[in-house]
């Protein structure tokens, strides 16, 4: 029996080491392939039951580390800025591309969606058949954003001495999240050390490093937002409506770059919208899938 989740490798736009999971379909595939683009500071496994979903479906569904995260290689020219992401992004969609014929959806998370939003302006109109972001949009709220940034760097060059220890931390960071029942997945976030504390499973110049994701502010901005006005395949945005970082203001923003984009708002849950409500946004995302299969979207 062909296993359902298997370990593929890709090569970033540098020539850098991209790890990540394929998830194979139970039944005949069917669709475009779907590439799957975690937020900053998590890893592939942000994205629990949700590959297993959307490869149910029938897409083949690829999870991947991003580059200085996870099993990914950390680049040594400490490049983390987002045109540094969306480049692999771009490596990643071709190589999915060549080997399945058909150009795949890309699902991206905060910094998965940046990834996707700037690669689909940088790869042209053939690169996806379809967009999803969650969460985030070029307008993003500055504190929402030092929030988050704040919480990544209070504890990533001293880490934790126990999973436990670092569980509190995220206790109280997300308080209205109820606690896991099991430490395992969280365990996949963090790395142990030679001294035996737990650190987070990224490299910590994506945070503090001479080029990283907010080298630029107000430029990279531009650069978003020429991205979003760019793009002409199908669209969803899913926000959280109780988002630390999308306002509603930012979603009218971009409704007006984008017109033809689908939007949901689910209820419930924050930025973290697979993690809070990973029903509704399974939901929401193979509802998109289903529609793009209404539609032929298959590459030319």
């Amino acid at each position: 029996m062909t296993e359902l989740k298997s370990p593929v490798q890709f090569k970033g736009h540098s020539g850098n080491r991209i790890a990540g999971d394929r998830h194979a379909p139970r039944g005949a595939q069917h669709g475009n392939p779907v590439l799957l683009l975690h937020g900053g500071g998590q890893t592939r496994h942000a994205w629990g039951g949700a590959a297993r979903r959307i490869a149910d479906s029938g897409h083949a569904a690829f999870t991947v580390d991003q580059r200085g995260h996870g099993d990914s290689a950390w680049v040594e020219d400490l490049a983390y800025a987002s045109e540094d992401f969306a480049a692999d992004a771009v490596a990643v969609c071709r190589e999915i591309a060549a080997q399945s014929g058909r150009a795949p959806v890309l699902v991206g998370a905060s910094l998965g969606g940046i990834s996707g939003m700037l690669a689909g302006h940088q790869g042209g109109a053939d690169l996806l058949a379809g967009l999803v972001l969650v969460d985030i949009t070029p307008h993003m709220d500055a504190e929402g954003v030092s929030k988050i940034q704040g919480f990544m760097a209070e504890r990533m060059r001293e880490g934790f001495a126990t999973l436990e220890e670092a569980a509190g931390a995220i206790a109280a960071y997300l308080p209205n999240r109820p606690p896991p029942r099991s430490l395992a997945g969280l365990a996949k976030n963090l790395r142990k050390g030679a001294d035996g504390r737990y650190r987070w499973h990224w490299d910590p110049a994506f945070i503090d490093g001479p080029r990283t994701i907010n080298t630029g502010g107000e430029a990279v901005q531009r650069k978003l937002i020429a991205a979003a006005r760019s793009l002409t395949m199908p669209l969803l945005l899913v926000r959280g409506q109780q988002s630390e970082l999308v306002t509603e203001e930012a979603v009218q923003a971009f409704r007006e770059m984008a017109p033809h984009a689908d939007y949901v708002d689910v209820s419930g849950a924050g930025h973290m919208v697979a993690g809070d409500r990973n029903d509704a946004f399974n939901d929401a995302v193979l509802g998109f899938l289903d529609r793009l299969e209404g539609r032929d979207v298959q590459t030319p």
